[in-house]
């Protein structure tokens, strides 16, 4: 509930501060006195854009400041997910400056406009002529059938399957769009990795194969050095029989000297390495052999392998590994894309079943409920002296899925007996818009915990008994919620609980507007302004306290 507004240099107003009771009240004053800059400066609350031209002369900014009781709204999550102070009196302030600086506080919290308009929309509704206009839309009239019917929270759960449905499907599409493209690759890779898979890379040792080439192609260069260490070392003439000269000769005094002695054992062990070596290359030499279908075929593979490397820009048989391996990871990506797809495709089916049941289940109610909602609103409607009005919602059923379900609903309206019901955007004056939507909001207000509602002349197009009509009804909306009518009809301000009168006069030679709440003598009068103008007499006192009854 609306408790407290403060606004602060703001258009024609200086300071003025409003306290708000629950139930009925209402505001009233001549054209022009302000009444509309009330609206403007609570609709800066509501996280509306600042138009900076409305700063007053008395300053550098405008401040509009709202108090509200916030003890039945529920609202503990929305401030502990918004790092908000949860007071149950909240206080909601707005400010901006000629700088074109605007700013926003709850609880002293600073806050965005988008977090503002969050909190603001639970808290107030403001009704004006435009908000009339939008019982034409097709969402409205869907929104009006399912809360007339209690559907919100079947609806609640729809729409949030729904909604994650969408999401579903639509990363479905990117999926199959990555598929597509990665498929397209798979292939080229798929052809790589056949390439290299065919060189047994885990199995043969390229650089062991390039050295094996380079034997059997130089294999005569090979012998000859081989036949010339053999021969050197272990010939007739060669070093191992001039060593073993020089052994026999040292060991005819061992024993005589030391260093002669160590000496001798070296000799003897080189004697042996060398025919190791000779030995060896020996053996070497009549292993291998010129075979030129082994260097056919030890070419033809390091020729392939060689291609390859190069194709790919690499050096190493290691690197080749590692981009091989990489390739591997991609097609095994791809397989387990095509995977998730399968899964994802289940999933929405299986989805796309369950809100089809949603969907049919709400469609029914809607139909089951249509009609005594229907009729409910005509009742209501003949009230307000509109007793030949014919209301239908038109529930027809769609073959596709969409935010609210399969259900294309429109209101049907005629206001005048024999004629046939019409879409109600072509059927209703302006006066039976502003009748339909106060009965639509009385009724509304039975079934769920509405914010404060502020209606801006509401009671535009009607006079006597219908006005007569429609303040009783206000009167009976107040009694379940805070309701503040903007009015000029005096069978509408009778029947207020609260009477506030916005006036306009001169105060220190610049034009003021002011706000004063009136007790029942000035009720009295006002109310006779309302009914005769500005020359007031007894009669007209008469009616405004007959109509206060």
């Amino acid at each position: 509930m609306l408790s407290n507004l403060r606004i602060q240099n703001f258009a024609l107003i200086d300071q003025v501060a409003i306290d708000f009771n629950a139930g009925f009240t209402v505001l009233t004053g001549e054209t022009g006195s302000g009444k509309s800059i009330l609206l403007g400066a609570l609709n800066l609350i509501l996280g509306e854009r600042a138009d900076y031209t409305v700063i007053g002369p008395n300053g550098d900014k405008s401040i509009v400041e709202a108090e509200f009781e916030l003890k039945n709204f529920h609202l503990n999550s929305f401030f502990e997910e918004n790092d908000i102070d949860n007071f149950d009196t909240t206080i909601i302030r707005r400010e901006i400056t000629k700088q074109g600086r605007s700013r926003a506080f709850v609880n002293d919290t600073p806050v965005p406009l988008n977090i503002l308009k969050e909190l603001t929309e639970k808290l107030i509704h403001i009704h004006s002529q435009h908000h009339t206009i939008e019982l034409k839309s097709a969402y409205f009239q869907t929104e009006l059938l399912d809360t007339l019917s209690a559907l919100q929270k079947e609806k609640g759960l729809y729409q949030k399957q729904y909604i994650s449905w969408v999401e579903k499907t639509k990363l479905l599409t990117i999926l199959k769009d990555n598929l597509s493209k990665s498929i397209q690759i798979a292939d080229y890779n798929r052809f790589q990795l056949d390439e290299i898979e065919e060189l047994n890379l885990d199995k043969k040792s390229y650089s062991e194969i390039e050295k094996e080439l380079n034997v059997i192609e130089n294999i005569d260069e090979i012998k000859t050095v081989l036949e010339n260490i053999h021969l050197t070392i272990d010939d007739e003439e060669g070093i191992i029989q001039k060593l073993n000269k020089l052994k026999n000769h040292s060991e005819r005094i061992k024993g005589k000297d030391s260093l002669v002695d160590e000496l001798t054992n070296r000799i003897n062990s080189i004697i042996i390495d060398l025919k190791d070596i000779s030995n060896d290359a020996e053996s070497h030499k009549e292993g291998i052999e010129y075979n030129p279908f082994k260097i056919n075929e030890l070419t033809l593979m390091l020729d392939k392998y060689n291609r390859v490397l190069k194709k790919h820009g690499l050096k190493t048989q290691t690197e080749l590994i590692n981009y091989s391996n990489s390739i591997s990871i991609e097609l095994e990506s791809t397989v387990s894309l095509q995977n998730q797809i399968n899964n994802l495709q289940l999933e929405i089916e299986l989805n796309q079943n369950e809100l089809f049941l949603l969907a049919k289940e709400m469609h029914s109610q809607r139909i089951a409920n249509s009609i005594p909602i229907a009729k409910e609103i005509e009742k209501l409607l003949e009230e307000l002296k509109m007793p030949s009005t014919q209301f239908i919602f038109q529930v027809l059923e769609r073959k596709d899925l969409n935010l609210n379900g399969i259900s294309e609903v429109s209101i049907l309206f005629s206001p005048n007996i024999g004629i046939e019901p019409i879409a109600i955007d072509k059927a209703a004056s302006g006066g039976e818009l502003s009748r339909l939507m106060l009965a639509l909001q009385n009724l509304i207000s039975k079934k769920k915990q509405l914010p404060s509602i502020i209606f801006d002349e509401i009671d535009t197009g009607v006079s006597g008994d219908v006005a007569q009509k429609m303040g009783a009804l206000l009167k009976n909306m107040g009694a379940n919620l805070q309701l503040i009518a903007i009015s000029h009809l005096p069978q509408v301000a009778g029947k207020a609980q609260n009477h506030y009168k916005v006036e306009k006069a001169i105060l220190n030679n610049s034009m003021k507007s002011t706000v004063r709440k009136l007790n029942e003598n000035e009720r009295i009068e006002e109310i006779a302004r309302l009914m005769s103008g500005e020359e007031i007499n007894e009669a007209a006192l008469l009616n405004a306290k007959a109509l206060m009854q």
